[in-house]
């Protein structure tokens, strides 16, 4: 099997962290959360309407250091939340941070109903990795906690993941 690291965003309701979880969970994969410098506020409305204007500007805010360098893995999984339509600017400060030559790349976003192109432009910015087995994974749309797609999917899709990375 391939050595797997899964790296994630997540602020509020840790929806992302929940999937990379099982992603790691169930391929043995060591896992590192991604943090900003400056944290978001803690307030929701703040956080929305700051991200609202980094995601428009093409902001990249400062991120910490990774425990675990992506350098040493042969498959990343990259996990966001859905953030204006786009992955979250901490995730495409990593996704700009790291060279994708010769690494295969498990895209996964969490949304609250519509996963906008948040998994093509994490594509992108992965090129020329190999993108294997993208994921979209709905929680509810008041912002919650409560996940819309099967548990069970989720589960099978880090199954096949595993079955994959071979």
């Amino acid at each position: 099997m391939a050595k797997m690291l899964v790296v994630y965003y997540s602020w509020s309701n840790g929806n992302t962290e929940r999937v990379a979880e099982t992603l790691a969970d169930a391929n043995g994969a060591d896992i590192c959360r991604i943090e900003t410098v400056e944290p978001y506020p803690e307030d929701y409305d703040e956080t929305v309407e700051l991200a609202h204007k980094q995601v428009n500007a093409g902001f990249e805010p400062e991120i910490e250091e990774l425990e675990l360098a992506p350098e040493d893995y042969d498959v990343v999984g990259v996990g966001s939340p859905l953030w204006w339509y786009t992955m979250a600017p901490a995730v495409h400060t990593f996704m700009t941070s790291h060279s994708w030559e010769g690494k295969t790349v498990i895209p996964f976003v969490t949304n609250a109903g519509w996963p906008g192109s948040a998994l093509d432009d994490m594509k992108d910015l992965a090129e020329p990795a190999k993108i294997l087995e993208p994921l979209e994974v709905r929680f509810d749309s008041a912002g919650g906690s409560r996940m819309v797609s099967s548990p069970k999917d989720i589960e099978a899709w880090a199954q096949r993941v595993k079955k994959a990375i071979r």
